[in-house]
This record gives structure tokens, sequence and C-alpha cells, in this order.
């Protein structure tokens, strides 16, 4: 028996991962350890998909690596730039992100003094193994495996490849689970939900009906699609997240209003995809809250063309904006491509981070003054968050009233700002898990 330590970064996708690493080495008879001073071995779970991130990535094991003791590297890193691992650790285990099934046998060679090198795929499906959950109240559930988009920028496919989707049946049998371990979030998670079934004969909006359909007091999250998929499912869609157990969520991240810029980044959508997207779903669910995804200063994008994203951007007025300035990923196609100055890049992004601040201020402002159920999901230093219908964090401080997460209470917002909704409780607990006033 040995004490393991096990940390992870990046999508929700990844902290799945490190759940079901962790409940493998605990089933295989080892104790997960909080510190990694204590750990006999320590485990890392990354991320590379920015050049900011994987430079963290960097820092870590470094830190993890000068500990003396095993080290393995899990995740879409070494898989991606297995090198640049092999450079800052050469003695450090690595697995891929489709490798985890043999997680085990890479912990057990670590400890016994052999470095493995695991980055194939395992073919293990990612559902129905054992799990150590970082949040008792959110069941995160991958859906698929990689993605069928080909974009400039991105690592993602060079670490999980195309797409495999899992089993309608498999991944009703393990939200089940979930909800019955306690959850009260189930999230569907993948590369690209989007693309979800189009390897197996079904799609999103079909998956999200057989799961919504399960009964019980538990919430829905529909994770990241990407918008050249949403013609196809679109009306289908809007109709499943009408369901009393789906948040009315959607993250469609667009990168950029300009389709020359769309086109080199091979995205294989325009900004109208976009824009008719955010329409119809507004169209047909009162106060949905729209997210995206914006990059700044990509290869060749022109002073005219970084304006057409922020005139995108607030004739669309996403709630959430995931801003990031374009940096150079190895292995991409765009990596290769000539650069804009950092300079230039960090202005633009200045200018859009404003423009972002502002819409946010203004999307939050107008939820004060509702009131309806909240699902509370994570404690916090002086109270405690949760989410509405709309999948919207609203904090509580809960001194008085004591209210866990898993609960449900009637919230009033009274307050808000650029990143945050707050309120107060006004009643007990909401047994039938009613989305409120929707108004």
């Amino acid at each position: 028996m040995a004490k393991i330590f096990v940390e992870a970064y990046g999508c929700s996708a990844s902290f799945a991962d490190s759940e079901m690493i962790s409940g493998m080495i605990k089933n295989g008879g080892h104790v997960i350890v909080g510190d990694p001073s204590e750990s006999d071995l320590n485990l890392i779970v990354t991320c590379s998909v920015k050049d900011a991130t994987a430079n963290r990535m960097i820092h870590r094991i470094k830190m993890l690596g000068s500990a003396g003791g095993p080290l393995v590297v899990a995740g879409c890193l070494p898989k991606a730039e297995r090198q640049t691992v092999e450079k800052i650790a050469p003695g450090a285990s690595m697995m891929g992100p489709d490798s985890i099934g043999r997680t085990l046998q890479v912990v057990w060679k670590a400890l016994g003094g052999t470095r493995t090198v695991e980055l194939a795929d395992a073919g293990t499906a990612k559902i129905g193994l054992p799990k150590m959950r970082l949040n008792p109240a959110i069941g995160i559930v991958e859906i698929a495996s990689g993605c069928k988009s080909e974009c400039t920028f991105c690592q993602t496919k060079l670490a999980k490849g195309d797409l495999t989707s899992y089993r309608p049946g498999d991944i009703v049998r393990q939200v089940k689970t979930e909800i019955a371990d306690g959850c009260k979030e189930i999230w569907l998670t993948s590369t690209d939900n989007g693309c979800y079934g189009l390897d197996i004969g079904t799609d999103l909006p079909e998956l999200i009906g057989s799961v919504s359909s399960i009964p019980g007091d538990h919430m829905i999250r529909v994770g990241m699609m990407n918008p050249m998929y949403m013609p196809r499912i679109k009306k289908r869609l809007i109709k499943a997240l009408h369901s009393d157990r789906v948040f009315k969520f959607l993250h469609i991240p667009v990168q950029s209003g300009s389709n020359r810029i769309l086109r080199e980044m091979a995205r294989g959508h325009t900004a109208d995809t976009f824009r008719e997207a955010v329409k119809d779903a507004r169209k047909l669910i009162k106060k949905i809250t729209i997210s995206t995804d914006i990059i700044v200063g990509f290869p060749s994008e022109t002073e005219a063309e970084f304006e057409e994203t922020c005139k995108l951007l607030n004739e669309t007025r996403p709630d959430v904006v995931n801003l990031s300035r374009y940096s150079t990923r190895p292995g991409t196609a765009a990596a290769g491509r000539s650069q804009i100055d950092p300079v230039e890049i960090k202005r633009r992004s200045g200018i859009i981070s404003k423009q972002i601040a502002r819409m946010s201020e203004e999307s939050n402002r107008r939820w004060v003054g509702w009131s309806g159920s909240v699902l509370f999901d994570e404690a916090t230093v002086d109270g405690i968050k949760g989410r509405n219908f709309a999948y919207k964090p609203i904090y509580v401080k809960d001194s008085d009233t004591r209210v866990g997460i898993r609960e449900r209470r009637t919230v009033l917002i009274t307050d808000s700002g650029q990143n945050y909704l707050s309120g107060e409780i006004v009643t007990g607990p909401v047994a039938d898990g009613s989305s409120g006033h929707i108004s």
C-alpha cells in the first residue's frame, strides 16, 4: 500500500479523468493523500491547451519531480508534447488521456523504480470506472473522447485523436450511478459535445432526452459544443433544454467574428452560424445563459477583423466570454505561420476585455430582483455557492442559514457584479426542484 498524491488541471474532462485515476488507485489498495510532501508517488493530470497553461504545467511537473519520489505525468501534455515532458522530467512515467485504463500498471511499475510510457489508446471507455469525486455534489460523465475538428490552433486533437462516442445506454447507467451516489449536478462533457454520436448513429439531443428522463431531484449541465454542429441539431437541442432537469445553458465557442479568420482556424462555421444559434436559443428559452470563447491575435488577424469580433460580441452579447490571447502550440498547423507582435495582441486583448467586462456586468445586473430555486454545489470561504435554472453562480453568506451542498433553497438575488450574483435565502428547502420564476 502506497500513499499517492493526485492533482488535475484543465477542462472538466481532465478533472473527470483525475477522479477515475484516483478511484482506480484507491481500488488497487493504495491511499490518496492531499499533500505531495506526504506521498510515495505524485501524479499530475495535465492540460496543454494554452501556452500559459503549458508553462504552468511545466512548473508543477518540476516542483512535483523535485520531491524525490516517483512521478507520473498524465493527461494532454505528455501526449501532445512528449519531448517537453521528457526534457524537464526524464525519469517520469507518462500516460495519455486515453490510456488511464493502465493506471495501476503504471503506478505499480513507478513505485518499483521502473519508468513506463503509456500514451496509446488503451481501448477503455471512460464509463463505469471507479471514482473518487472532487465534489460530492457533481458527477462528471464523459460522453466521448476526441473530436472531428481539425482546428489549426488546437492541440486537443493531437492529444485525444478522433471522435469515439460512448454508447447511450452506458452513459445512462453511469448517470444513474452518479445520482445514486448523491450527485445533484450531472455534467455531460467531452472534447466537443456537438459531434457526439456521429460515429454511432445517434446525437446529443437524443442523449439529453434519455438522461433527463431519469427520475430524481438533479440537474443536467450540457458541456461545450462547437458551432459547426449546431445547424444539424439546433431545434431538437433547444427542445431538449426545455426539460426541468436541464440547465438552460449553452457553451458555444465562436473564437472570432471574422469569417476569414474562422477559415484560417479551420473552424467549419461562420459568424452567422453563431448569431443564429444565439438568436434561436434566446427566442425559445427566456434568460438562457450563453457562453462563448474568443481568441485574439490569431496569425494574420487584421485590425478590421479584430473589430469584427468586437462587433459580433456587441450584437450577440453572450453572458460569459472566455478570452484567450493567441499563443503558438507545438504541433499545430498555425504554429508555423507568421505571428502577430505580442504587444499588439496584448493591446487588442485589453480592448476586448473591457467590452466583456461591461457586457458581463450588464447581464448580471438584470438578474437582481429574481427569486427562485438554487441548487447549492460548493462551499466558499464565507458562505456557499449555488446554481439557478440558467446555471448562474449565486453566492449566499450562510452563517445564519446553515444550508449545505446538495440542498435547494429559494433565493432572492440582491446584488451583482461583473463576475458574481449574490442573494439571500427567503424560504426553506425546495423539494420539487422547480426552476423558479423565469421572467
